[in-house]
Formats: structure tokens, sequence, C-alpha cells
């Protein structure tokens, strides 16, 4: 990416591949120092630089040594409680406190709070994105999901903003922008006023292709599924972390834990990262063989022969079968588990859920799952998954379910509850808030206060959801006669077994393919609006072929792997090449976990 910055001038600050300013003027301060290290920024830290760089080595134990803290969030208590806890103790010494991405005004009110804003200095490290594989970048900011969509906080709206900015002055300016959701228009906004500051700095240049922005609470049903491609399922099981994931001894069958790095670099999972789970096996088992086969080349081999092929092809064969082993070994025991959690049974009743059939037995699985206690997540997963289908529970239903809930995993989780409504996550229907198909056709041909009457009427029947109605107009729900075939898919549905087309990724293909939201009224309607296409007239009058089919997906809020998983599949079909960007990778998981409340 730096190589393709104009020459002669500096990159903006900002991009991973750069050394962090603030950090770099550590070993200017003078004497040994005590680096505090926020537990979030370690991993992209070890990303760009090995944290052992970090280290000081031999550290005297001096009390007069400095402090120096990185931290995200405006204002930590550990800091006061450290310059509090030597001053106490009589202990001088010198504080400084880096904020990442960016030091908001909130930080010096705390610091002013806690009464050590005279006794600390500053600096900012504008750490905006992490570039996670060839096609992903993440801005690691998992907290962007809570402080916006649950506490309206939009601090980071800015800091998105400014990494969009970021990238085009990198890469050149984008020729459409599209857009839909409330942080996503906003977003657009902050970008659009930073981009018109450094407007001269674009003109002449060629154009990256377009930009698609999409909020998280757009669609929650996706982000909720399980997950079945190969990366998706290591992430929800093993838990991938900047693009890297501890193996444990259960894969690695030997008493110690693995730390791997999951990119393109990996000739194995690159290939198998986007495929089916059912179809991982049989891929793995071929690679083996192969494998075999180029290590009994070896036998009749001359020397000369064998001089070339240890040089040149047998570091590469062990690593390849190294990871193949680790694969090999993920798989092994993702199957123990999902065989042991009745990961078959889950699916059927999430495809279920899905296509809103037999409601009422998925209802009695989701009780029995509650009962068994089987997972406080799962069930809360299968809870709002079943609200998000069904336009809110019924009040029975809802009091019923939420009761047995509150009884199995405690009544601390009535403040969790009360986060998901306030998501839209799990919500309790109303009488009369929402009006049917039906409802909507007959209300068009009676007077208001014969709608209402009717509406009233209606609200004691099964009402059918905004999911339902925007899934039967995007056709989200795959008709095939007998199996899906999973081993040659026909479209994006693959990802979740042909059940399920990912609704973001849908909205995406339909936008890029009409070019417009036109056509897609009703559906933009159902989803609350805030939908918006920029053109660049300038850019669209001469177009570069090659730039085009880039599309820039953006997801605030965080992004799954299925849905990278579903739009590389996408990009193929239709020649584009999909980058995402995204505030943090998410899943069902992750996402319940920043709602969940235990204080009693």
């Amino acid at each position: 990416a730096q190589d393709q910055h104009r020459e002669g001038e500096r990159p903006p600050p900002g991009w991973p591949g750069l050394t962090c300013p603030a950090l770099a003027s550590l070993p200017q301060l003078p004497g040994k120092k005590d680096l505090f290290i926020e537990a979030d920024l370690m991993s992209p830290l070890d990303r760009i630089a090995n944290v052992s760089i970090l280290k000081v080595p031999s550290a005297s134990q001096s009390s007069r040594r400095p402090h120096a803290s990185a931290c995200r969030a405006p204002g930590r208590a550990s800091a006061s409680d450290i310059v509090n806890a030597d001053k106490a103790a009589g202990r001088i010494r010198k504080y400084k406190i880096i904020f990442s991405p960016q030091k908001f005004h909130t930080c010096e009110m705390v610091l002013e709070e806690e009464g050590i804003y005279g006794d600390v200095t500053w600096d900012e490290w504008s750490f905006y994105l992490l570039p996670l594989d060839d096609d992903i970048i993440s801005m690691e900011l998992p907290e962007f999901f809570r402080d916006y969509f649950l506490e309206g906080d939009q601090r980071w709206t800015g800091a998105v903003a400014q990494a969009l900015q970021l990238l085009s002055s990198l890469f050149g300016p984008f020729t459409r922008t599209y857009g839909i959701g409330r942080c996503a228009k906003m977003v657009h906004e902050l970008w659009h006023e930073a981009m018109e500051e450094s407007e001269a700095d674009n003109v002449g240049r060629k154009p990256m292709g377009h930009i698609f922005l999409i909020d998280r609470d757009v669609d929650y049903v996706t982000a909720l599924c399980s997950q079945v491609v190969y990366e998706g399922l290591v992430d929800d099981m093993f838990r991938i972390k900047c693009g890297s994931v501890d193996f444990g001894p259960d894969v690695t069958s030997s008493d110690r834990s693995i730390k791997v790095l999951l990119n393109a670099q990996d000739k194995v999972f690159s290939k198998i990262r986007n495929e089916h789970f059912s179809r991982v096996f049989g891929f793995l088992s071929e690679k083996a063989r192969n494998l075999q086969a180029q290590y009994d080349r070896r036998r009749g081999m001359d020397i000369k022969q064998m001089k070339t092929f240890v040089s040149q092809e047998l570091k590469g064969l062990k690593q390849e079968h190294r990871l193949l082993s680790l694969h090999i070994g993920a798989c092994e025991s993702i199957m123990k588990k999902k065989t042991k959690q009745d990961f078959q049974e889950l699916l059927k009743a999430e495809h279920t859920l899905l296509e809103g059939f037999d409601i009422r037995e998925t209802i009695g699985f989701i009780e029995e799952h509650i009962n068994r206690q089987v997972s406080p997540i799962e069930s809360l997963r299968m809870l709002c998954l079943l609200s998000l289908t069904e336009n809110g529970l019924a009040p029975k239903d809802f009091r019923s379910l939420k009761a047995q809930y509150l009884q199995s995993y405690g009544p601390e989780h009535l403040l969790t509850f009360h986060n998901l409504k306030r998501l839209g996550l799990l919500t309790e229907q109303v009488p009369g808030e929402t009006l049917t198909a039906v409802e909507s056709k007959v209300s068009k041909l009676v007077t208001d206060r014969a709608a209402g009457k009717l509406s009233d009427a209606f609200s004691s029947l099964a009402k059918k959801s905004h999911f339902r109605g925007i899934s039967k107009k995007l056709g989200l729900i795959p008709r095939v006669d007998g199996e899906y075939d999973l081993k040659t898919p026909r479209d994006m549905a693959y990802v979740f077994s042909g059940a399920y087309v990912p609704l973001s990724c849908k909205l995406i293909e339909q936008v890029l393919e009409r070019k417009s939201w036109l056509g897609l009224e009703e559906v933009v309607r159902l989803l609350g609006g805030n939908e918006f296409v920029v053109t660049d007239a300038a850019l669209e009058e001469n177009p570069a072929c090659e730039s085009q089919r880039v599309v820039l997906a953006v997801f605030l809020g965080g992004c799954t792997f299925s849905e990278i998983s579903a739009l590389r599949f996408l990009g193929k079909e239709r020649g584009l090449q999909f980058i995402f960007l995204t505030t943090a990778i998410t899943n069902s998981a992750r996402l319940l976990e920043s709602t969940v409340e235990t204080r009693a």
C-alpha cells in the first residue's frame, strides 16, 4: 500500500505498515520504563511488531522509572489508580498515556476528575487499519457495536471516516458510494467533509472502485445464524483473533497450544476457508495423498536430485504437512464438539425459523435448550432468531420464555433482556403495531377507521414479520427440488447449507446490479430507510475498467466470516473483487456477549 502512495509524500499516519510514532518515542524517555498495554491492543500490536520488542531487558526495579500506558477508551481508571498509589507511597515518577486511535475530549475530563491531569503527558497513536488478509482490513474496534447501537455513543464514527479518508488517500477516490443505515449515513457525511478539505489531493487520481457501507443492525439474522463454512466454524469454536487462532492440545495432539496465522499464505487453509464444512474432510484427505506422493518422489533420486529436493521443496512440504495436520485436528475437534452439542438439531431448528414453518415445535426445542442449561449464549441466540424472524414474540410466549431463561441462568440477565429489547433483537409483539401483507392490501380498500378495526382483529393472529416480507421480496430462502448441491453451489446460500442467502450480501448484490436502490423501495422501507447513493460524475465519465470491478464492503458493527465467504463467491460469479473493511470480525457469540449484563 505504501508503494502505491504518491512518490515524495509521507503516507498518512495510521496505516498498519508504519511504526507507531508514540511508541517509538518511548526509548527517548530516560531510564527504565513500565509499559501497561490494554488487553484489546495486544493482538493488533503483535501483528504489526512482535510484542517482544516492547519488552525492556533486565528492567530495573527502581521506584523512579517512568510509566507509559497505551489504552483505547477515554480515561482508564487503572491510570489514575497507578498515579494515586504512587503519590500515596511517596514515589516520584513520570507518566505518559498513549491513546489509540485518538484522544477524545472525554479523556481529559476523566483525567481532571481523577485529579491526575497535571501529572501525566499524553500522545495519540492514529491506528485505524489492520490488514488481516489480502482482502480483509479490520479496525479492531469490537466495542463499536455496543457503543453505537446500544449506548448511542457516536465517538467511533469519526474514526471510521478517518479510516476511509486514509484508504482514499492511499488508493484513490471511489466512483460510486452506496450505503444503508443511520450509522452508514453519518460516517459518509463525516467522510465527505474530510474529503472536501483535501479535495485537491484527489485531482487526476485513478479511481479505486465502488464502496458500500452497511450497518450491522440492517441484518442481525445473518450474524446470529450458525456458521458452517470452515473459517466461520473455526471462529465459532476457537475464536480467531486478529487473523490468528490458538489451537489447543485437543487439536495439536500434544501438551501445548500452537498459535496459527490464518490467511491466504497458508496453502491448506486458503483452499478450504470458504468451503462448506461437509466438503473439507474430502479436500484434506486428497491433500494428504498428494503430499505423500511428493514425499515418495525421493525414492530413486540420485544425489544431485536429492540435493535439489532438500534445498527447494522439502521445507515447503514439511510446512504444508504441519498445517495439514493442524487443520485435520481442528476438523476432528469441531466434529466432536458439534456432535456433543446436537449441532444438526440446532441447524434444523434454525432453518425452520428462517423458513417460517413449525414455529411451535421450534419454541419447544428452545424451551428444552433453556431448561437443559446447554449454554446461556446459545439459548439467547435462538430466542433472538425466533424474535427477529417472527417480528417479535407473542406476549404469552415472550413472558414464558423469559421466565424460563431467568430461572435457568439467573435473574441478573434481566438487564440483558433490556439491552436486547433496545437493540430490537428480542422484542414482544404489541397488538396492532405491524400490518400483515393481508392487512396492507385490505387497508387500501377501506377507510382509516375501518382499517384500525381490522388491524385490531388481525393482531390476535400470527403476524408476518419484516424479515418474512424482506425474505420473500429478495428471495432469501432458495427453492430447490431435492437437496441443495453443496459441491457445486449456485448461489450464496451455500454458506448456510442452502437454507438462506445472507440478507446483507443479497442487498449488496442487488444494489450493485441495479447501480441504485431503484426497485428496492419496499425492502428499504421495511429496513428503516437511510439508504443513499453518491456518484462522482467526473470519475464516471472516464471509468477505468479494472477499478470498476473493485468493491469495498464496509461493515459498521462487525462482519462475519460467512458474509465474507458469500461475497467472495459472488465476486467469482460476477467478476468482482471484494475488499472488506470492518470495525471488527464478529459472530453470534461476540455480538450477544457485548449485550450481556451480569451485574446483579
